[in-house]
């Protein structure tokens, strides 16, 4: 089987040797080389051709933002961004999955307990595989310019029968849940039944992530709050501390 070939692109040499270590501790992975800066990583993509980037967003030179967005332009490729789990770190990781990073996966601190650095490299290499196995979507969706066709709802019953007939779809999704959770939703219509929606994300994230989702669908999209009644048309992501 062929390995799944990664260039990590972060200006920590610390991070790079940790990252290097982790994935490189599973059989079907092979890290190809490491970059210190979008400019190191643009001349190592040509040079390795890896499968895979490892990004990270804060990054000399030019962010990972920036480099992102001239990547999916040019040499669209499969990204997994490393974030710093802040409230500002959120808003900019769910910028680059709108851009078209794959995943994201929150940096592991240098306090962090050992337990917690093996749920991280479990984390790390199941989100670079499946990243992986995203590169022909990636390369279509990038191709694409014509909207997502809409898939037709059962016609809903009436309002008085409505309540003893109520359906609710309830979806699980984790990694490589984000970008899927976006093109299944943006091509349904309004009259779905509600939808409630368990998605393995950090904390800080689940209410941005619903804000995101729901700018680009015709579905209205929310982070459900205790005491919600659930109503046609709408989406209710779970929030983190619930999951």
């Amino acid at each position: 089987m062929t390995k799944t070939r990664v260039l990590i692109v972060d200006d920590s040499a610390v991070v790079r040797s940790v990252i290097n270590e982790m994935l490189s501790a599973d059989a079907d992975i092979e890290v190809v080389g490491e970059a210190v800066d979008p400019y190191d990583a643009r001349d190592k993509i040509k040079q390795l051709r890896p499968d895979v980037l490892t990004l990270d967003v804060e990054m000399p030179k030019m962010d990972g933002i920036t480099f992102l967005r001239n990547l999916m332009k040019l040499n669209p490729m499969p990204v997994v961004m490393l974030s710093t789990l802040t409230q500002e770190g959120a808003d900019v990781t769910l910028q680059a999955l709108e851009l078209g990073a794959v995943d994201f996966i929150g940096k592991p601190v240098a306090t962090s307990l050992d337990s917690h650095l093996e749920n991280f490299q479990t984390d790390l290499i199941n989100k670079v595989k499946a990243a992986a196995g995203a590169s022909q979507k990636l390369r279509f969706r990038r191709s694409r310019p014509e909207p997502a066709e809409r898939v037709a709802a059962p016609a809903l019953v009436s309002r008085d029968r409505a309540r003893e007939q109520q359906r609710v779809i309830a979806i699980g999704s984790s990694t490589g849940g984000t970008e899927a959770l976006r093109d299944l939703l943006n091509k349904l219509p309004t009259n779905m039944p509600p939808i409630v929606i368990a998605q393995h994300i950090p904390a800080s994230f689940s209410e941005r992530f619903a804000n995101r989702l729901n700018t680009v669908c015709d579905l209205t999209v929310k982070e459900a709050k205790d005491g919600d009644v659930l109503e046609t048309g709408h989406v209710y992501i779970a929030p983190d501390h619930s999951i």
